[in-house]
């Protein structure tokens, strides 16, 4: 059962990162809600099934304040922040016709300025007290 596993394994920080390197030459793998599972079922040791339940409770809890127009923050990682768009006028391109864009709510991610680095193989800032 989920709720059997002490907390600090989730908020230990002695998890490793693998090292930030250059792209690799192959075209990049999407990483699924399976490969997550996967990932805390290999680093939490929770079973397989629990791994997968506890990944979809945290992604349910993140659209879920999405959803109602929260921003998510996730330390050292970004924010996902949802913004409300005006309707404006926009072009086919083709055609050169104007077409209303209708209002709409649109998600953005905000990186953190740790993963910026890490994705840039550089040394992440220093975190301040």
């Amino acid at each position: 059962m989920i709720s059997d596993v002490s907390m600090n394994k989730l908020d230990e920080p002695s998890i490793a990162r693998p090292k930030a390197s250059a792209p690799p030459a192959a075209a990049p793998q999407t990483v699924t809600r399976v490969d997550l599972a996967e990932a805390v079922y290999r680093r939490v040791g929770l079973s397989r099934k629990e791994s997968a339940v506890l990944v979809e409770m945290v992604l349910s809890e993140i659209t879920d304040r999405l959803a109602v127009g929260e921003t998510v923050k996730l330390s050292s990682f970004g924010s996902f922040v949802v913004r409300d768009k005006g309707e404006r006028i926009g072009r086919n391109p083709k055609t050169g016709v104007e077409v209303p864009i209708l209002q709409r709510r649109v998600l953005v991610f905000k990186p953190s300025n740790v993963l910026k680095a890490l994705m840039n193989g550089e040394e992440p800032p220093k975190e301040e007290n």
